[in-house]
């Protein structure tokens, strides 16, 4: 019998002399499921193991969803103050909002008053540049001197200042009102109960409520 030391290299791995590790005896495992002579399934050793191991999973692991986190749930107070903190910021945010919507429009408000006071002004310097024209027209046509083109061309330039909101006023018969007239003379009538226009000199020019020049006229009242 050779001894331990005297054997070669394949002896003590356990193979015969002149045989590699390819030709290591094949084994074969039966892995089907059902037994071909009793007919029955078999317990497989690893679904016992396996089973077993679920088994004894306790039921708040299998309950719990974040049982397999690797993370601990903040605590409830530590929630309830970044809730209140994130509702405390966004109040903020909608104040803040709400300010600067409430300074946008009162300047939008404030931008277009100036804009239509810049455009009545701008008005009313033109129209009162234009009044001793006015007046020399006025007085040719209550002359009876207006006709002809001069006439066309009158009416065109009341038309264009009705377009700009100028109006003319001050007619013979008007209640005589110190805030739109201008009394230039008083005629005193013991049968007038009130005072009244009897001769309009000039008349008065108003943009809107805005009056640019008061009529001139000659009114006749009570004593």
């Amino acid at each position: 019998m050779t001894s331990p030391e005297n054997r070669g290299p394949e002896e003590q791995a356990g193979r015969e002399p002149g045989q590699g590790p390819e030709d290591k005896p094949f084994q074969f495992t039966d892995k089907r499921k059902v037994d071909p002579e009793a007919g029955r399934p078999r317990e497989s050793a690893d679904a016992g193991s396996a089973g077993g191991s679920a088994g004894d999973d306790s039921p708040s692991s299998a309950t719990d969803p974040l049982a397999g986190l690797d993370f601990e749930p903040s605590d409830e107070a530590e929630v309830d103050a970044a809730v209140l903190a994130a509702k405390a910021e966004a109040a903020e945010h909608l104040d803040a909002l709400q300010r600067e919507r409430a300074s946008f429009t009162n300047y939008r408000n404030r931008s277009l008053r100036d804009q239509e006071a810049a455009r009545t002004k701008g008005i009313e310097d033109v129209l009162t540049a234009l009044l001793p024209v006015l007046d020399d027209i006025d007085r040719a046509r209550q002359h009876g001197e207006l006709t002809g083109p001069f006439a066309a061309i009158s009416d065109k330039l009341d038309a264009s200042l009705e377009k700009f909101g100028i109006e003319r006023y001050g007619t013979v018969g008007d209640t005589f009102d110190p805030t739109v007239h201008e009394a230039l003379m008083h005629q005193p009538d013991p049968e007038a109960t009130v005072t009244t226009v009897n001769l309009v000199i000039e008349p008065g020019y108003r943009i809107g409520d805005r009056v640019v020049r008061a009529a001139r006229v000659s009114v006749v009242g009570p004593e």
